[in-house]
């Protein structure tokens, strides 16, 4: 039997309801994913899910909130205009310890201080997720066991080429929400079917519409799921 393929969501600023519209059109379709790779707002849907929260759950969880409610100003500048630990705090009251807690493999895009780009599929899950999420100057790093990382999608919004050495062999669905920062890269996209939304709207004082960036994204994935028979 053909295993099912991953699941890739990318950056995308504050798009955590263009990725839940994606879940839930891939689930009302019957389509499973094995493992899931995210970055920056794809990094904490794709955690929740991956910790088997569902669509439903964590539009929940996020909806009303506001970003700024999830992060603190920084005693140095410096490093970044603002902290994530508030944002760690949620993630950690809603998800397990560590990455290789999860039911299913994991992974999140982070680059370290050098800008070269990582997927780290171990260590502190709260923290990894933030790191994911702690755009640069924005935010200032998370540390991850110790090692500061920042918002991987500077360097590789979806990162493919690291899922592929993460997954040697595998087909992937990946969903790309419309670019506001970091970079697309140029990469192989054979055996990945693509799914693309617009960007959220949203803003640091407020995540807008969730129920309607839920609905248009659900709607949008329909048309553009791939067949019974793929991969």
């Amino acid at each position: 039997m053909t295993p099912a393929p991953d699941l890739l969501l990318s950056s995308g600023f504050l798009a955590f309801a263009r990725h839940i519209g994606v879940l839930q059109a891939l689930l009302a379709a019957g389509r499973s994913v094995d493992a899931v790779v995210g970055t920056s707002s794809g990094a904490m849907v794709g955690a929740l899910f991956a910790a088997g929260h569902s669509p439903e759950a964590i539009s929940a969880l996020v909806a009303g909130r506001r970003p700024l409610g999830l992060m603190r100003p920084s005693l140095r500048p410096w490093r970044g205009l603002c902290r994530l630990d508030p944002l760690i705090g949620f993630l950690s009251a809603n998800l397990p310890e560590r990455i290789e807690d999860l039911p299913r493999p994991f992974a999140v895009g982070v680059i370290d201080r050098t800008g070269r780009h990582h997927l780290l599929t171990r260590g502190g899950l709260a923290q990894a997720v933030a790191a994911s999420c702690a755009m640069p100057h924005v935010f200032a790093p998370v540390e991850v066991d110790g090692v500061p990382y920042a918002d991987g999608g500077a360097a590789d919004r979806l990162g493919l080429d690291a899922w592929r050495a993460f997954r040697p062999g595998r087909a992937a669905i990946a969903h790309e929400v419309a670019r506001t920062a970091g970079r697309d890269l140029q990469a192989d996209r054979s055996g990945v079917w693509t799914i693309a939304t617009p960007r959220s709207g949203a803003s640091f004082w407020s995540l807008g519409d969730v129920v309607g960036q839920i609905a248009e994204a659900r709607a949008l994935a329909t048309e553009q799921l791939p067949g019974p028979t793929w991969p």
